[in-house]
């Protein structure tokens, strides 16, 4: 006998990430996979099954999946930053997937304080309310271009003048997979557009902000690494360039401008 679908629930906002080292998704053990009977010898993750403590999911779906009733829960996101960027602005759209709820009259805007409120300084949500699955597929497949702020250590001199005829100019680049993420990624040639916005003399650093095509690999366009990303901003100034610290600051929309967060209608009778 076939069993009837389980129930889904869809919950859509933004999320700010204010913090570093804090992963979008559960970050589990590559070796044991968190799997409870794997983990328990496991030497990588200490019985831990993860490799942190939190995510950006765990820390919105364990309150939420408490008042609707569930454990089970997917998050998807409109792209992901890595796990030691922070991602600002008006945030990055998210849709959290709530598997098999038992309850479902959850007030969100008071959800979405609640979670605000447990994780002050760490991560913020914004305009939480009710979506439905055709949004998953329209969320991870609409291209969003973004706009960075990194701190780049540099190691040598810098022409200043250099700096003002790169700053306001795009340049295409072409981009061989990173090492970084070559295990997970294919190894090709990638063609994208990379914007210098600013580039600001911070004593041996330089402040670069910047807007770059979807996909592109933020941090290997300022270092360049070894060649791989042709033309990077070393390249451009003729010196070693290394990405300390990187921020996005806008997912920008169709128009080349940051978008912002849907905000949730006020429930019947409010303000009366």
């Amino acid at each position: 006998m076939n069993q009837p679908p389980k129930t889904k629930v869809y919950l859509e906002g933004r999320y700010r990430k204010l913090v570093r080292d804090l992963p979008q998704t559960v970050f589990y053990c590559p070796d044991c996979k968190g799997h409870p009977r794997r983990k328990r010898k496991c030497a990588r993750c200490e019985g831990f099954g993860k490799l942190t403590r939190e995510s950006v999911q765990e820390l919105i779906a364990w309150p939420t999946c408490k008042l609707f009733g569930t454990r089970k829960n997917k998050f998807h996101g409109a792209g992901r930053e890595d796990i030691d960027v922070r991602m600002l602005g008006s945030g990055r759209p998210f849709i959290l997937e709530l598997i098999a709820p038992k309850h479902f009259d959850v007030d969100l805007a008071e959800l979405e304080a609640e979670i605000n409120r447990r994780n002050e300084g760490r991560i913020e949500i914004l305009g939480l309310h009710w979506s439905e699955k055709p949004r998953v597929a329209i969320l991870k497949e609409t291209p969003h271009a973004k706009e960075y702020e990194a701190l780049v250590e540099v190691d040598g001199e810098v022409d200043p003048a250099r700096l003002a005829e790169i700053a306001g100019q795009r340049y295409d680049v072409v981009q061989h997979t990173p090492t970084r993420v070559a295990h997970r990624r294919a190894k090709k040639d990638r063609e994208r557009w990379v914007e210098f916005v600013s580039l600001e003399p911070d004593d041996a650093r330089l402040r670069v902000r910047m807007k770059t095509q979807h996909g592109t690999y933020v941090k290997e366009v300022l270092s360049g690494e070894d060649g791989n990303t042709n033309p990077s901003l070393a390249a451009l100034l003729g010196v070693p360039c290394r990405c300390i610290e990187l921020d996005v600051v806008a997912i920008l929309g169709e128009e080349g401008v940051p978008e912002e967060p849907v905000r949730a209608p006020s429930p019947f009778g409010a303000g009366l």
